[in-house]
């Protein structure tokens, strides 16, 4: 059994990662990503996935304000979390099986980054898990324990949020200064 715990206490990249970050810093590459379609493809990705998240917590946080029926707002987060789950799901599978495994022979001092970043797919998964069955308990709760249910569903958010923030900023600080150093792009 994975622990979901596993990105809860780190606040940064490890001391012993940061090695290719702190020679091509955050600053830098931000300024200018790879102009390689595949990489852009990937950033994109985690936007997307920061952009969701956000949508969600403010359509929970709608649903806790709002005097109104709620169904349109529960339609809207159900929706948000259906994408979110699949594609953060099918983005790791090709960072674990295609990314990660061709980086790692650029860099194969940084095999213990790849490790963690893999650790943190597991713990991941589990968040995700507990994040479908909050958004399943809003579908299905009647108008009683609607407040409830939405508390639970922004507390599984906020930690799945935080956790998910957390790798993704580490795995850009690990994979942006690979792709410059190297001069190579992502590809599936």
């Amino acid at each position: 059994m994975h622990d979901i715990s596993v990105l809860d206490p780190r606040e940064d990249l490890p001391e012993a990662l940061r090695e290719l970050l702190d020679a091509c810093p955050r600053a830098v590459w931000a300024s200018r990503p790879p102009d390689h379609a595949s990489t852009r493809f990937w950033l994109d990705r985690h936007r997307m996935f920061r952009m969701l998240l956000a949508r969600m917590e403010d359509g929970a946080r709608d649903l806790a304000s709002a005097g109104a029926p709620p169904e349109a707002g529960i339609r809207a987060v159900r929706r948000d979390a259906a994408i979110l789950l699949n594609e953060v799901h099918g983005h790791q599978k090709v960072e674990e099986l295609h990314y990660f495994p061709r980086l790692v022979t650029f860099e194969p001092g940084l095999g213990a980054a790849f490790a963690m970043l893999d650790a943190d797919h597991q713990a991941l998964d589990l968040h995700l898990k507990e994040l479908a069955a909050a958004v399943a308990e809003l579908i299905r709760v009647g108008p009683a324990d609607l407040e409830r249910r939405i508390g639970w569903l922004q507390l599984r958010l906020a930690r799945f949020g935080s956790c998910l923030d957390r790798h993704l900023t580490d795995e850009e600080d690990i994979v942006l200064p690979i792709l410059l150093r190297h001069g190579v792009a992502l590809e599936a």
